[in-house]
């Protein structure tokens, strides 16, 4: 990859402070972006941070919970105020909320799971939508799983937040399709990050990708030369 295919625009990543997040924040600053970084956790955000510099890159840090759709809505004027628009954007931030039978559930943990993985990032499209026109190549990556489409049991709330994400994710890239904006899903595949130690607490890690092996195919579907609108990608080893 050349470092030029970032260079000069700016990235805005969820979930940023750890995993996958992390090693996109990295991959881009590295090739020239200004990452704006949102987390929940501000020592994750610093630790983050530092790798940026380290990489060369700079960043903008956003201690956020996703939750808050108040604190969501302020980033639009932020951004529009700093920078004057937004060239990408990358939905990484889920949690998963616990494996359990549909009824199990408490009313709470089933909200935020939705407020995270769904809402949030429904709240992050209204306000970043117009931000990403302006842009002379808007470019959103959403990130899913497999989960969205294969109905496990006990995965209720996780793989119903991820099935209305993709289906939030092509509709939005239909409603693009006429614009420089393009609107891409990314299944990463097995990959080692704390999420999927949740769900599989016994896997044998060795047989997984790490988040850096796979930060490649975010700079793809991120570049000005990505033409690709509404598609699903998956990362294969």
């Amino acid at each position: 990859m050349s470092r030029q295919q970032l260079e000069g625009r700016t990235a805005l990543i969820t979930g940023a402070s750890r995993g996958i997040g992390r090693a996109v924040a990295t991959r881009f600053a590295a090739d020239g972006a200004h990452v704006i970084l949102v987390a929940r956790t501000v020592g994750g955000l610093e630790e983050v941070d530092d790798e940026v510099k380290r990489a060369g890159g700079q960043a903008t840090l956003v201690p956020c919970d996703l939750r808050d759709g108040a604190k969501i809505d302020m980033l639009g004027p932020a951004i529009l105020e700093r920078f004057g628009h937004l060239d990408i954007f990358v939905a990484n931030a889920a949690i998963l909320g616990g494996l359990m039978p549909l009824g199990h559930y408490e009313v709470g943990d089933w909200t935020d799971v939705m407020k995270t993985n769904l809402e949030a990032n429904w709240r992050l499209c209204r306000i970043l939508d117009p931000l990403l026109r302006r842009a002379e190549t808007g470019r959103a990556i959403l990130v899913t799983c497999a989960a969205a489409r294969e109905q496990r049991p006990y995965w209720g709330a996780y793989a119903t937040s991820k099935a209305g994400l993709e289906a939030l994710a092509k509709i939005w890239a239909a409603e693009a399709s006429k614009s420089e904006l393009k609107v891409n899903l990314l299944d990463p595949g097995p990959t080692a990050t704390r999420l999927r130690s949740l769900a599989f607490p016994g896997e044998d890690k060795t047989d997984l990708a790490q988040p850096a092996q796979i930060a490649d195919r975010f700079v793809e579907l991120a570049s000005a030369a990505n033409q690709a609108n509404g598609t699903l990608v998956t990362c294969q080893r």
